[in-house]
């Protein structure tokens, strides 16, 4: 398995905030796209982010981030899937409280270049030092066996694309995996340039199909997160990559089109897929309203039901991990009143332990699940 990778230069190693901690694989923050849409730097500490935009009000989740790079190594998140999101097309679906320049572009070119500048973002921090791209099954292993050797405290990335309208064309896909991304959802919030997805219905277009033939043949992982019940049922059917669900949640308990229902998750476990439960509240709570109910009516026992669930249907706990999507355009306003930073994730161990889950339950769910899974599908 090879030696340790050593610390990046010019690296930092901040110590956890508890000797205790589990180490935490988390499989969705959308880092690049906060620091180029928000402008915000996550080289600061979360203190300080929140100092600089506290007289911000352009979106509701300013001055109340939960992430950043140093909270990231405080919070034990050795290794995360970590975004490039941009979206393009008159037929998208806007989502509340954003601004059209977060999210929307007028043109595939347009939504392309819009990830570009994310990629060179993760490229600086490399360069700096200050994160570690992750491509391959032994880059995983080896960064993963430094944290626990307390080698680096340095976060290593697996590159995704949310939602695939940054690809003009579906032969770009092999120019993006030349570029790092290992991992990819066909569409996100509306009907994308390749498939239907969240708050509408439809299938899989002519391209749509062409570009998971591109995938399967390069070994891009596929994130079925974000696509409508047609085009998820499509998906699977006609990819025949390795699939996960990268930031879901279970549709019995809060019911959305967004989440996963009980016969989905089955499907997903019939494929060995493992499904990451998201901190968005109103995916945790039935009957949120954006900007008016108050984060204390949920707490984080509410992440455990959903992963839960998951377990109950699978029989076992292989298939339940975490995918937090925390500041994924909203902050603390849109999270359990319980968590103030990424490093509350922390406290889902206790709370799966009151629930019967042994410590080598508990260590799959933080990152043994994510680990196998993108050990096997990592080319």
């Amino acid at each position: 398995m090879g030696e340790p990778t050593p610390t990046l230069p010019h690296s930092h190693t901040p110590t956890l905030a508890h000797a205790n901690m589990r180490l935490l694989f988390d499989a969705h923050l959308d880092l690049a796209w906060n620091a180029v849409s928000y402008n915000r730097d996550l080289t600061l500490s979360i203190t300080e982010l929140r100092r600089c935009e506290a007289h911000m009000t352009d979106v509701p989740g300013r001055g109340r981030c939960t992430t950043s790079l140093p909270e990231l190594a405080a919070a034990g998140v050795a290794v995360c899937v970590a975004t490039l999101l941009a979206r393009s097309g008159a037929a998208q679906t806007p989502q509340p409280g954003y601004k059209r320049t977060d999210l929307e572009h007028a043109t595939p070119a347009i939504a392309h270049a819009a990830a570009q500048a994310q990629r060179a973002y993760y490229r600086q921090l490399e360069e700096d030092g200050r994160l570690r791209m992750l491509r391959t099954a032994a880059d995983l292993r080896a960064h993963w066996q430094a944290w626990e050797a307390g080698a680096t405290r340095v976060p290593g990335i697996i590159l995704s694309m949310e939602g695939c309208d940054p690809m003009v064309r579906p032969e770009q896909a092999e120019a993006w995996w030349e570029d790092g991304l290992r991992a990819a959802g066909l569409t996100h919030y509306g009907l994308g340039q390749y498939a239907a997805g969240t708050g509408v219905e439809g299938p899989i277009n002519t391209r749509g199909f062409e570009l998971l033939r591109v995938f399967d043949r390069l070994g891009m992982i596929l994130d079925v997160t974000h696509l409508s019940d047609e085009s998820f049922d499509q998906a699977l059917d006609a990819f025949g990559g390795p699939v996960l669900a990268s930031h879901h949640n279970c549709r019995a308990l809060v019911p959305h089109q967004r989440q996963l229902t009980d016969a989905q998750i089955r499907r997903l476990i019939e494929r060995g897929a493992v499904i990451g439960a998201a901190l968005d509240a109103w995916m945790l709570y039935p009957g949120w309203v954006r900007g008016e109910t108050s984060p204390a009516v949920v707490e984080l026992g509410a992440v455990a039901d959903h992963i839960e669930r998951v377990c109950t249907l699978a029989g076992n706990t292989r298939h339940a991990a975490i995918g937090s999507d925390l500041d994924g355009g909203f902050g603390t306003e849109q999270t359990p009143g319980d968590l103030e930073t990424i490093s509350d994730l922390q406290r889902l161990a206790g709370i799966l332990e009151t629930r019967g889950f042994s410590p080598a339950d508990i260590d799959a769910v933080f990152h043994g699940n994510w680990l196998r899974f993108f050990g096997e599908a990592l080319r």
